[in-house]
């Protein structure tokens, strides 16, 4: 079966540990920032840029979408404060038929912000923090509003084709 696991967790919560025991891929957008070090014993450096985030989280969503391509476990663990942040995960776990689990990790074992994110930081991010525990239902307008979509697009479709056969 074709898995894909979201670990969501404030810095420090653990969720780099629980992806290495679950196994599988294991991708997350900081490892977009980790460099060669030159230090002894040091394989790489984390050197953090906020102005390259989007590209970080560009990065991993397209990494992911290579290991759909190959049909493997995926786990990523990217702090997900927000449902919006998860939804192009969703998207490729439906175009690449994979199940999605969504897992919140807790700093319950006392465990170290190892990226020195700081503590006003860490409440900003507890306080925006979303949870569905629920499944999101859709409105009727939201469902009418994508099968008019579907019509709308299979009409221009044909239009077109039918053009281009006269062409």
């Amino acid at each position: 079966m074709k898995e894909l696991f979201l670990l969501r967790g404030v810095p420090g919560s653990g969720k780099s540990t629980l992806a290495k025991s679950i196994g599988g891929m294991h991708v997350e957008a900081d490892m977009f920032f980790m460099e060669p070090s030159l230090e002894f014993r040091t394989v790489h450096t984390y050197k953090f840029d906020p102005s390259k985030l989007k590209e970080a989280h560009a990065w991993c969503q397209k990494t992911v979408e290579v290991c759909m391509l190959e049909g493997e476990k995926i786990v990523v663990s990217n702090t997900f404060t927000q449902e919006w942040e998860m939804q192009p995960y969703f998207d490729l776990a439906e175009k690449y038929g994979y199940r999605v689990y969504s897992l919140i990790v807790e700093n319950r074992h006392g465990g170290v912000n190892e990226h020195g994110v700081p503590e006003e930081k860490l409440v900003q991010m507890k306080n925006r923090f979303e949870v569905q525990l629920l499944p999101r239902k859709e409105t009727l307008e939201q469902i009418a509003s994508k099968q008019f979509q579907k019509d709308f697009n299979k009409e221009v479709g044909e239009v077109l084709v039918q053009q281009l056969k006269k062409e």
